[in-house]
């Protein structure tokens, strides 16, 4: 039998959150980013995390909690109340490994309440030099004409720059052959030597080569021309509409966390890229602030989540 005083402490705690959240936040505020220290990911996150906590008036703690594909993090996060004391800072691989792994502990919607999506980082499609290209088109020509005799990198399976290949083979019909790596860095440094010929890479990763003529970039995968390439095409006007992909960064919450909690934090985080010095700090990764409302991200991640499930499908991507 529940006793009186238990029965009113059922009754009473439906009304503890709300009233939490009026005053949220009043202790730091545990952001999890599920990938060791040093990746985008945690650096963006960081950028964010530090100016958020000046608008917030709590520290805003960063804790790394690195393993299996950022599942592990993820998963903690998916278990933690919804009390706006732990939230998942993640990049667009949350959507992208449920169509991976089947087996994951947890819905990557569901599972999850959408904050924010904090920055996006464009895809640029960059090729070696000495492949007889300068055009997005003549790279589809090109890649139909001579069928698997062109290579692309990725810094591993089912990694945005690998879905943007297979994206590009799916829309334009070429034939070209994918190799993963363990991350972007090696990645280009066989593009250079031309030990493979394309890759989808993002802004950083290739500026230096690009700028210096070791590599050649042919278009941006974005609705807009990006301030880091002014004269670069985007794939829409390089003849290819349907080609639009980047990677980005989210924050998450636990599920069923208070409106009034996602809110005020988005609208924290909507001032911190309205701050030049995290705008400049973001333009040295290649991020291009956002901040969207909840609602939006939400339905960013269901179309982002449906897109690249589509991606992974058609090709027939698996984690090995």
């Amino acid at each position: 039998m529940i006793s009186r005083r238990a029965a009113l402490g059922l009754t009473l705690a439906p009304l503890a959150v709300p009233a939490l959240a009026q005053d949220w936040p009043t202790r730091p505020v545990r952001f999890v980013i599920p990938y060791p220290p040093g990746g985008p990911t945690d650096l963006v996150g960081r950028v964010v995390a530090m100016r958020v906590q000046q608008d917030l008036g709590q520290p805003m703690v960063v804790e790394n909690r690195p393993g299996a594909s950022g599942t592990i993090g993820a998963a903690e996060v998916s278990r933690a109340a919804p009390d706006g004391q732990t939230f998942l800072m993640n990049a667009s691989i949350h959507v992208i490994i449920p169509h991976l792994n089947r087996s994951l502990p947890f819905d990557a919607l569901a599972d999850f309440t959408p904050v924010t999506n904090m920055a996006m980082v464009p895809l640029v499609a960059i090729v070696n030099p000495a492949l007889p290209v300068r055009s997005l088109r003549e790279l589809a020509d090109y890649a139909k004409a001579n069928p698997g005799k062109l290579s692309y990198g990725s810094s591993g399976n089912g990694a945005a720059q690998h879905l943007a290949g297979e994206m590009f083979k799916q829309i334009t019909g070429a034939d070209m052959v994918h190799v993963p790596y363990r991350g972007a860095g090696p990645a280009i440094q066989d593009l250079i030597a031309g030990n493979i010929q394309v890759m989808f890479d993002s802004v950083p990763a290739g500026a230096g080569a690009v700028r210096s003529g070791l590599l050649r970039a042919l278009a941006v995968t974005t609705p807009n021309r990006i301030a880091a390439y002014p004269d670069l095409p985007t794939t829409a006007e390089a003849g290819f509409p349907g080609l639009v992909i980047s990677t980005w960064y989210g924050i998450w919450a636990p599920p069923r966390m208070p409106e009034a909690i996602t809110g005020r934090l988005q609208r924290a985080v909507a001032a911190a890229m309205r701050d030049t010095d995290v705008q400049a700090r973001l333009a040295t990764l290649g991020a291009d602030p956002v901040a969207d409302t909840p609602a939006d991200f939400a339905a960013f991640c269901r179309s982002e989540y449906e897109k690249f499930g589509a991606i992974v499908r058609t090709a027939n991507i698996t984690m090995n």
